[in-house]
């Protein structure tokens, strides 16, 4: 099942359980979704370019959170930390720390790579096999700690 049904049906549930939050963060996935395919000219849509969209979507949340909480707006922060969580559940499960390190490690042997003149050659590789395990951030610390 596509990601886009997979959304359609949580939108119908989340309508039969009256769950706002849950409803407003699974309208504006499938907007996103749909804005991509209309932008695609009928093309498929990627599960690369879906996992993209759910990381972008967190990570506005994440920021918005971030911007509330500093300015004591904690009726906001949590209605973003609420959808942040259910956008969530439709990614890939995320890597921890130690199996981010671990994936690094293969793909700095893998590619050869010894300083961190290499830096964007393992982040090239790393972005595309860790896509939606982590984030580019995670991914970037731990090479820049490996490379280093």
């Amino acid at each position: 099942m596509s990601l886009e049904n997979t959304i359609s049906e949580a939108i119908k549930t989340a309508m039969r359980e009256k769950d706002k939050v849950a409803l407003d963060a699974l309208r504006a996935v499938k907007s996103q979704i749909l804005l991509l395919k209309t932008e695609a000219k009928g093309a498929e849509v990627s599960a690369e370019q879906e996992i993209a969209i759910l990381q972008r979507m967190i990570k506005q949340r994440k920021d918005s959170y971030d911007q509330f909480t500093a300015q004591n707006r904690s009726d906001l922060a949590e209605v973003e930390s609420a959808q942040m969580k259910v956008i969530e559940k439709f990614l890939p499960a995320q890597l921890s720390a130690e199996e981010l390190e671990t994936e690094m490690k293969k793909i700095i042997t893998e590619t050869g790579a010894q300083s961190a003149k290499d830096l964007g050659k393992v982040m090239g590789i790393a972005s595309k096999i860790l896509a939606g395990k982590s984030d580019g951030k995670s991914i970037s610390e731990i090479a820049k700690k490996l490379l280093s």
